[in-house]
């Protein structure tokens, strides 16, 4: 290949590139708002575990205000939370 070849091969490379990242660029879009829900919720947990007191306190309040139902509502809880790391387990356990 000659020089002239090399730069023609070269700009249709850079061209060939560019036309792929305006394309992955649309394609990406479609995961823009998942992302950023996951975003929200991460940023909502590191909230909850730098501030403790909080969830605590509104757990406290409604058990106050709410005994039966806030009892009622741990104890499903406490079964999804079960069944959940049943499931895990089961997940996690060699075929």
């Amino acid at each position: 290949m000659n020089n002239h070849e090399l730069l023609h091969r070269q700009q249709a490379l850079l061209l060939r590139s560019a036309q792929l990242r305006l394309k992955l660029k649309d394609q990406v879009q479609v995961f823009r708002r998942p992302l950023g829900l996951a975003d929200s919720a991460q940023s909502g947990l590191q909230w909850l575990y730098r501030n403790p007191v909080w969830p605590i306190g509104a757990a406290t309040l409604l058990l106050v205000l709410r005994p039966k139902r806030t009892i009622a509502w741990a104890g499903r809880a406490w079964w999804v939370w079960k069944s959940y790391r049943r499931v895990q387990d089961w997940l996690a356990r060699p075929p």
